[in-house]
């Protein structure tokens, strides 16, 4: 496995004003220039090595094979979604308040420019594969809840319980410890945490035709008050992809990337010439500057995370938190091999 390191020391005192956000995210050159020859085929995950090889192999599978882009980023997205170890993802994943998981996805075909995404869909374990039924089998681009349920069992999807034991548990010890006045009580020995999962999975990929797909799917923030929705289901915020420009997409606090439009502004600037990676630290900034700048960056306790890929298979990741033995990852799998990514963020978590 070969890790391209790319990440040098943030900028510590950096201030928030537009010139320090913009030399806040420091880059090696290989990072900039721009691949000569386009890199086809390809396929990329927001994960790193243990989650991301094993993801982008069955789409790398298809692709090798001169398949298309669309079936090679949900298959591998299927991966995620069908494993309960994974807790952010499908069948699993951990729920909301009220102890129901609820799933999000979006799929954009590049070829076509279709989508498809669903919302707060409920007993079914691949979201990803609704949303491509969505877009490919009726006249419209999201459906949600028991609207979204209905139209996966007529398509002869299974309901299920997406609730495991361990999530479950999850759940349980959460709600015991959310409140000291309520009848819920946790063991006396207890020893839970109250970090709330935000975990998501971006594949993106482009086939032999130069044809480019890609897929945002979670089962959002755990304990989520029933029916939010984050930015993994609409178009242009937790994912959007341009046949003739690239994709990108989002993971980490959904309601940021919404109100910032994140992946349609990577696209749009690496439409303006931009290269993917300084396109993702621009939609980090842009959610900083939101927040009324850098300077209060530390104050924030959320993070959010894009990948991207342009037409000629140039990559770009960057997170606005990180550290040195944790920095942003994407897997990337292309006629190279399998490779892991290492991003920029803007400050030390």
């Amino acid at each position: 496995m070969k890790v391209l390191t790319t990440r040098r020391e943030f900028l510590a005192k950096a201030t928030g004003c537009t010139a320090a956000l913009m030399s806040a995210f420091h880059i090696s050159p290989e990072i900039v220039n721009a691949k000569e020859t386009r890199n086809w085929p390809m396929i990329v995950c927001s994960r790193g090595e243990d989650w991301g090889q094993k993801v982008n192999q069955p789409g790398w599978d298809i692709l090798k094979g001169g398949g298309k882009a669309l079936d090679a980023v949900e298959k591998s997205t299927n991966v995620v979604e069908l494993d309960p170890l994974d807790q952010t993802v499908g069948f699993g994943g951990l729920p909301n308040e009220n102890g129901d998981v609820e799933l999000d996805a979006s799929i954009i075909d590049g070829a076509t420019q279709n989508c498809g995404s669903v919302a707060s869909l409920r007993h079914i374990k691949t979201p990803s594969s609704v949303a491509r039924l969505v877009m490919e089998r009726s006249d419209h681009i999201m459906l949600v809840g028991k609207g979204a349920l209905k139209f996966a069992i007529a398509h002869g999807f299974k309901k299920e319980n997406l609730l495991t034991d361990d999530s479950r548990i999850k759940w349980l010890q959460w709600k015991e410890n959310m409140s000291s006045v309520d009848d819920w009580l946790p063991p006396q020995n207890g020893d839970y945490t109250s970090e709330r999962s935000t975990g998501t999975i971006n594949v993106l990929g482009i086939d032999n035709d130069g044809n480019i797909a890609g897929i945002t799917s979670t089962s959002g923030l755990a304990y989520k008050i029933p029916g939010r929705v984050g930015d993994s289901p609409i178009i242009g915020a937790g994912l959007y992809v341009d046949n003739e420009v690239g994709a990108a997409g989002a993971t980490g606090r959904g309601e940021e990337v919404i109100r910032t439009c994140g992946s349609f502004l990577v696209v749009e600037l690496m439409r303006q010439g931009m290269h993917p990676q300084k396109a993702c630290e621009e939609a980090c900034m842009r959610i900083v500057h939101v927040n009324r700048g850098l300077e209060r960056t530390t104050q924030l306790n959320f993070n959010d995370k894009f990948i991207a890929i342009n037409k000629n298979g140039d990559v770009g990741c960057a997170s606005i938190r990180g550290n040195k033995s944790t920095p942003p990852q994407m897997a990337i799998t292309d006629k190279s091999g399998f490779h892991v990514y290492n991003g920029t963020y803007l400050v030390e978590r």
